[in-house]
């Protein structure tokens, strides 16, 4: 077996802008595959934050286990009897997990980006470094997710410094600029697959085993209940006893009741699914590349994630959405990066809403009628050029003259330190103007609402 590498604490390490993968705590535990199945099992029970194992055969590299993929497998049914005493060897074929491999002088924030790349299902696996000298280790998921942010605070410190010592060559400021521009999106991709990931493992498994056992419940329901109608048929005048215990559980009221309960049961569980569907279709984490793509249908999406931004229990005043769709053809776009700029851009309308929301009860009182409703309007049109062009208008505070030309400017916000986890308005300048071909611009009046319009090709060729 080997040993386990010394993990350090995440605040005591030396990072920079170049760090590698093996500047960060990595494990080493690691078995034969000869060796029972239970190994496996103490060792992690032996090192509770232990991420995954490695298997060797002969001392030559076979794979890893993780800790996730390891305890899903054992709490199902009889599978701790059937691979506890077997060799590892059985349970890893049986698995045939996907390792992904990264060279250990592989940037962070590069292998950052690559192990987001990963499907919802793997997103939370841990990562195995090969070093040149051909030593394989573990490293934590959360671990990468850590440095990956502490480089980013890095990077915005650096940025800050340049800002105000003009000394500083343009070259290094765009390299800077680069790459706070990748760790934005590395941190907006990170969330989202943590968004994915969490609700596939902990909703979608358990709200399928609820949906397909509601089945068989509604049709024993019915085999009861019709059971129950053939008794009262053939036996009218039951004993005494029954006929209390009728009266007292109001069979009528249940026999009629009990089906709608269970359908609703069924409505609830096909809601949840669809909501699990609009988070994946938001995010795509798993879709790189252009693809058509229906834009409504990614509103929609973004909009029911936002759902709870729009109903605000703390100014009890709720946000009222006005859609305007027009006939759009599907659109060859990034759909995750397109749909990034809609959330950016609906968070962006809702936080000033909510604080106009906020000034105008400080001004003229809570349960004041004069405080006007707050709504955002959503507009799509296809021009006669094959452009799709999409307008997202508040009626909140409106943007001034000044911060309206700087607008698109890079790091430019008007928001407090801590407020906002978004994409910033210069980054989805970039996707859309670069990564679409297309154009994006802002209308506003100070104290009159702001719009931003996007217009994109139906087509773009690069």
């Amino acid at each position: 077996m080997l040993a386990t590498s010394d993990v350090e604490n995440t605040n005591d390490w030396s990072l920079q802008l170049d760090s590698t993968l093996q500047q960060l705590p990595v494990w080493g535990v690691g078995v034969e595959i000869h060796v029972p199945g239970n190994k496996l099992m103490s060792l992690f029970e032996h090192e509770s934050l232990l991420p995954g194992i490695i298997l060797t055969d002969n001392q030559y590299f076979v794979g890893m286990i993780s800790r996730q993929r390891f305890f899903e497998i054992m709490s199902r049914p009889y599978s701790f009897g059937l691979f506890s005493m077997r060799p590892v060897e059985s349970l890893y074929n049986f698995l045939q997990p996907e390792v992904f491999i990264f060279p250990a002088n592989m940037l962070v924030t590069e292998a950052t980006q690559a192990a987001l790349q990963r499907s919802p299902q793997l997103v939370y696996e841990p990562i195995v470094i090969k070093s040149e000298s051909g030593k394989y280790g573990i490293v934590d998921f959360h671990q990468l997710l850590l440095a990956n942010s502490q480089i980013h605070a890095l990077t915005l410190t650096r940025l800050q410094q340049v800002e105000k010592q003009s000394r500083i060559a343009k070259t290094g400021f765009r390299d800077l600029q680069n790459n706070y521009t990748q760790l934005l999106q590395n941190e907006k991709m990170a969330a989202l697959g943590q968004m994915v990931a969490g609700i596939a493992h902990e909703v979608n498994n358990p709200i399928n085993f609820i949906a397909g056992n509601l089945v068989h419940a509604i049709d024993y329901t019915h085999q009861l209940l019709n059971l129950i109608n053939l008794y009262q048929n053939h036996y009218p005048h039951p004993v005494a006893e029954i006929q209390t215990a009728i009266a007292e559980s109001e069979l009528d009221f249940i026999t009629t009741d009990l089906p709608d309960l269970l359908n609703s049961m069924r409505s609830g569980c096909d809601r949840i699914e669809q909501i699990v569907r609009s988070l994946r279709n938001f995010s795509r984490l798993d879709e790189a590349d252009r693809k058509p793509v229906d834009i409504h249908q990614g509103i929609d999406s973004t909009l029911l994630i936002l759902q709870n931004r729009l109903k605000n229990q703390k100014t009890h005043h709720s946000i009222s959405i006005i859609k305007e769709y027009g006939t759009l053809p599907l659109v060859d776009c990034y759909a995750g990066l397109l749909n990034q700029v809609l959330m950016n851009l609906l968070v962006n309308a809702i936080d000033a809403l909510e604080e106009s929301i906020v000034n105008s009860q400080q001004s003229v009182g809570k349960n004041s009628e004069m405080v006007t409703q707050a709504q955002i309007r959503i507009r799509t049109e296809l021009t006669d050029d094959q452009k799709v062009v999409i307008r997202i208008a508040d009626n909140g505070p409106g943007i001034s003259h000044e911060v309206k030309k700087r607008l698109f400017d890079p790091f430019f916000t008007t928001k407090p330190v801590g407020k906002g986890t978004g994409l910033g308005l210069s980054i989805c300048y970039q996707i859309i103007v670069e990564k679409h071909g297309g154009q994006m611009d802002c209308v506003s009046t100070l104290g009159q609402g702001a719009e931003f319009i996007i217009k994109i090709p139906v087509q773009f060729k690069i």
